[in-house]
């Protein structure tokens, strides 16, 4: 059981838009990347394990859905008759990828200023009073439209065919993370806001199942919040569900003492119709995100958070403040629900952020590989945000910067962790005697 004191995470994630045996000497020696790092012998990272299962590793193999969720989702659609399903699942995941966020009122205000002015540059008096018109009509061509998705009983159904095996994968590698670095972490509850088919509380169930007993599923769509309950009962309205303790609601629950080891949003904040709201809602998650401390009759935890997974700094994200900026994200196989158009392995590309109460100290801040490893003859690309909130492209090999960090490198794939300490973080060096006068 988590104590008040212990971790407690707030999980989103989003659609990605476009050796064995005792250590050797040379493990205990300090290898240097220039301008990067330091391979990290300060707690013997590597031990008896191999360079392959180092403790940077974080990428699952090919994901695979619980067959009884297969099971469930396969009769269901079966049970459904809808026509032309294939055609159906390929518009709606072609609309999804292309769906942007809505435009904000204030940019939104500026554009019609924008073209205000422009209008009255070439209008005389005969055209005035058509400006109000031509203003309109060009913000209505030129601006997107942005519509909020409304799911009934048959478009629940598509998006399940579509989107519920590659959700899973996805929350199930990031709940991989938290398993992965805090092993002792036991969670009890869990809330997933936007809960959709119920992805998260599968990938959880396959996660923590020994520790959970209460899942809360939060969704507007009395739709979803349905389906997600017959997923849960083999594909059926009656019988006992798989997973214990699941609850589903509507509405976010207003007492702010209610609160969760994990609270999870996924591909769900950008469905929100506005920055402000998205703001809200966040900072909503958040409070709900944790323990009371001890005899703390206030419902907010007085500890601090930071960025658990995947940044390792609290700094502005290098690839958004670059001149081309590029969106972090990550990518995991997973094998699809085996429907008749859907069988070969598939990829879900996506972002995620977790937050965790408690101080940054407590983590291990290696530095993040942000794209695919580059191996090469005798030397490997890799390209790494660091903890001092810079990206670093990094040339490794084994004879400039020893065995057992090139051999790391060379295993390590796109979204793990390099073993390394960065330089603003290295050992001072032994200070010399001054020269004599």
């Amino acid at each position: 059981m988590a104590t008040a004191r212990g971790p407690a995470y707030l999980l989103t994630l989003g659609r990605w838009r476009r050796g064995l045996g005792i250590a050797t000497q040379s493990r205990a020696l300090a290898a240097l990347v220039p301008g990067v790092s330091q391979v990290d012998n300060k707690s013997d990272f590597l031990g008896k394990r191999s360079h392959r299962r180092h403790p940077g590793i974080l990428q699952l193999s090919h994901v695979r859905l619980p067959q009884v969720l297969v099971d469930a989702a396969q009769l269901l659609l079966l049970e459904s008759s809808m026509p032309n399903m294939e055609k159906q699942v390929q518009a709606l995941t072609n609309y999804l990828w292309s769906r942007h966020l809505p435009v904000e009122p204030e940019e939104l205000q500026r554009r019609a200023v924008h073209l205000e002015k422009k209008f009255l540059e070439n209008a005389d008096s005969c055209q005035m009073e058509k400006l109000c018109g031509e203003v309109l009509h060009a913000l209505r061509r030129t601006t997107y439209h942005w519509q909020e998705l409304s799911y009934s009983e048959g478009l629940s159904l598509v998006y399940m065919a579509a989107r519920l095996d590659g959700g899973f994968a996805a929350v199930s590698r990031a709940f991989h993370e938290i398993q992965a670095r805090l092993p002792e972490f036991q969670p009890q509850t869990l809330m997933d806001f936007g809960s959709g088919t119920g992805s998260v509380t599968w990938a959880a169930h396959s996660t923590w199942g020994q520790s959970l007993r209460e899942y809360m599923c939060v969704d507007s769509s009395a739709a979803m919040l349905e389906l997600a309950e017959k997923l849960l009962k083999g594909g059926s309205g009656s019988g006992m569900p798989y997973v214990p303790g699941v609850f589903f609601r509507q509405f976010l629950p207003v007492s702010p003492k209610v609160q969760f080891d994990v609270v999870v949003s996924a591909f769900s904040l950008s469905e929100l119709p506005s920055k402000a709201n998205r703001t809200d809602v966040v900072q909503t998650l958040w409070r709900k995100t944790g323990h009371f401390l001890g005899k703390e009759k206030s419902p907010l935890d007085p500890r601090p958070g930071f960025v658990f997974a995947p940044c390792p700094h609290e700094l502005p994200c290098p690839q958004l403040t670059a001149s081309k900026p590029l969106a972090c994200s990550f990518s995991q196989a997973y094998h699809p629900i085996p429907f008749s158009w859907n069988k070969k392995p598939k990829e879900e590309k996506f972002s995620m952020v977790i937050l965790a109460r408690g101080s940054p100290e407590e983590a291990n801040r290696w530095p993040r590989i942000t794209q695919p490893v580059l191996k090469r003859p005798r030397h490997v690309h890799c390209h790494l945000c660091c903890p001092d909130g810079h990206m670093q492209h990094a040339v490794i090999t084994a004879r400039r910067h020893g065995r057992d960090l090139y051999r790391c490198a060379r295993v390590s794939s796109w979204g793990d962790r390099l073993p390394v300490i960065t330089p603003s973080e290295l050992p001072p060096s032994p200070a010399q005697d001054p020269p004599e006068s």
